[in-house]
């Protein structure tokens, strides 16, 4: 019986759930692995860094925390690989290899992956994505990140989903079907997007504070909200190399609040998409995932800039982080593999 059962658990494939994000990366497996990690690859500028990391690359926060005598390579631009440029495709080979590690693969392992990616990522990203996961996966496929969120939520009738990551945020109609390029909406503002204009408007206002992208993006992460302010942002920050306390209230609410006017905008086009009697409950309907849904006071304010519209209910999913790649593993684990090609775009290394 032993025997039985140890040959049907070599014989069952891994499955993974991937969401390639342009600041974070997230995997998720049928055997229980779940991790999340930075999507940078850092490579040692000169011989000092070789020395110092004892390694050729690293991958991550620990790349982040070595950033002065390491080459960042941030491989996910917008979402999505780097067109035309060598040593990004090798970094996100580097990075990719690195997530399937990390849902720890046996020896023998056939591994089956379903990849997030923006939901209007051209044709040429997906298949240049492919190419790479056909060196490290048996068999993958792509489809777009709102679609896997609805998956995991089963908003997939009459409902909207609002994807805010690092690179894109991603809009998308859930009408009962596939979603097609007409009811999808990729944006350029989103998480990093607000940390530029963070650190622009912290530079400009307070010219003596030590400021820096990475910094930017650790005040947003802690602090970011949209609307009215529950109480003043006071962080502990460097002026002229010694500690202060700047109020950032009026600095971090601009920020945030400047993906808010496209994201209304395109929610009140994709509305039209939906016959006229579905409107009412797709506007019922209406899901925030992504880390930049965690943003304080953004499902209020988007409700109230679409209140014309008739009564809006706008919500974030349980765990945004992790919902999209959520998404992705179970649809690969209720979907057989031999029917992924009518979800997204497949690639099978026995085809290699």
């Amino acid at each position: 019986m032993n025997r039985v059962n140890m040959a049907s658990q070599q014989t069952t494939p891994l499955l993974l759930g991937i969401d390639l994000g342009t600041s974070r990366t997230m995997v998720m497996s049928n055997r229980g692995a779940r991790a999340e990690v930075r999507s940078v690859v850092g490579y040692p500028k000169d011989i000092i860094g070789v020395k110092l990391m004892n390694h050729s690359y690293m991958i991550g926060e620990e790349a982040l925390k070595r950033h002065s005598y390491l080459d960042i390579q941030y491989p996910l631009e917008d979402g999505v690989l780097k067109e035309a440029n060598d040593q990004a495709t090798d970094a996100a080979t580097l990075l990719i290899k690195h997530v399937i590690a990390l849902a720890n693969p046996q020896p023998n392992d056939k591994i089956y992956g379903v990849l997030g990616v923006p939901a209007r990522a051209s044709m040429f990203n997906k298949s240049q994505l492919l190419r790479i996961t056909q060196q490290l996966l048996d068999f993958s496929m792509v489809v777009s990140e709102p679609f896997m969120a609805a998956y995991e939520v089963g908003a997939l009738n009459n409902a909207i989903i609002v994807d805010i990551g690092g690179g894109t945020t991603d809009i998308c109609a859930m009408r009962g079907t596939i979603p097609s390029g007409e009811e999808q909406v990729t944006i350029l503002k989103a998480g990093n997007y607000i940390d530029l204009v963070l650190e622009n408007l912290i530079k400009e206002n307070y010219p003596a504070v030590q400021m820096t992208a990475n910094l930017a993006r650790k005040i947003k992460e802690q602090h970011a909200f949209v609307g009215d302010a529950k109480e003043p942002v006071v962080v502990n920050m460097r002026v002229s190399g010694k500690p202060a306390m700047i109020d950032l209230t009026k600095e971090i609410k601009t920020a945030c609040e400047t993906i808010v006017a496209e994201i209304v905008e395109h929610l009140q086009s994709l509305i039209m998409v939906f016959d006229p009697e579905d409107q009412e409950e797709a506007l019922q309907n209406i899901y925030l995932t992504g880390g930049g849904s965690r943003i304080r006071g953004l499902d209020t304010v988007l409700a109230a800039r679409m209140k014309e519209y008739g009564t809006v209910v706008v919500r974030q999913v349980p765990d945004p982080d992790f919902c999209g790649v959520s998404g992705a593993l179970k649809l690969a684990t209720e979907l057989p593999p031999q029917y992924w090609e009518q979800v997204g775009q497949v690639i099978n290394k026995a085809t290699k």
